[in-house]
This record gives structure tokens, C-alpha cells and sequence, in this order.
């Protein structure tokens, strides 16, 4: 997308995902990959937590709650693609494969603000 004229609502989800990342580094854990894609979907964002554990960062925003919270788009299709991709991923990357798995969704509201509220939601949903 760099280079590239950004709509509003890439520009939206830009700022959303350097605000999910700034949050995760803030908290301990280590941003290995953002927009991993393959034909399988695309991963936000890969963060190693610790020696162990590794999570599969859904972000969403939304700016009003009128069709359910921003975490609630993670319909079963979005998570089916999620745990695809994750694979393909693992499959690629010996290196990650050894660690433990779990997707969470981080929900940024206002993204574009100099405060956006954050909500991380730690495994939000399992294989």
C-alpha cells in the first residue's frame, strides 16, 4: 500500500494496526510480522508472547456498534481463513512452528484519535 493512494478506509485500518502493534510492544510482546499474506488470507498481525507462545492478531475497528462489536465480525468464514493462513505460515517458518498457537482480535476504537481505546481479547477463539 505504500506509495499507493490510500482510501479512507485503508487509511482507517492502517492506523488501527500501528496503533494493535504499538499496544502489543507495549505489553510485553514481540511483533514478528505484519500482513502476512498467502492465498489462504492474510494474517494482521504474528507477535511471539514470551519463549513459548505465539498469537495470530485479528484487528478490527469499527465506528459504531450498530451490526454488533468489531470482535463479533470475526465470523466462522474470517476464522477459517485465519487458521489456514496461520498454517501456511508454521509450514513456511520451522522456526515458529514449535511455539504454541492462539488467535486473539485486538479492537481499536477511534484509531485515528492521539488516544484510541484498546481492547485485546486473548484467545478469542481455538482450532
Amino acid at each position: 500500500m505504500e506509495g499507493a493512494r490510500l482510501t479512507w478506509r485503508q487509511r482507517l485500518g492502517l492506523q488501527a494496526e500501528n496503533a494493535a502493534a504499538a499496544y502489543l510492544h507495549s505489553q510485553g510482546a514481540h511483533v514478528l510480522l505484519r500482513n502476512y499474506r498467502c492465498r489462504c488470507g492474510e494474517l494482521d498481525i504474528v507477535a511471539r508472547l514470551g519463549d513459548s507462545e505465539l498469537a495470530i492478531v485479528e484487528v478490527r475497528t469499527r465506528s459504531s456498534n450498530a451490526y454488533g462489536g468489531a470482535a463479533q465480525s470475526v465470523d466462522a468464514s474470517k476464522r477459517q481463513r485465519l487458521i489456514r493462513a496461520a498454517t501456511r505460515l508454521l509450514q513456511q517458518r520451522k522456526d515458529l512452528a514449535r511455539l504454541r498457537v492462539r488467535f486473539d482480535v485486538i479492537v481499536v476504537s477511534d484509531p485515528c484519535s492521539d488516544a484510541p481505546h484498546i481492547e485485546w481479547i486473548k484467545h478469542a477463539f481455538s482450532t
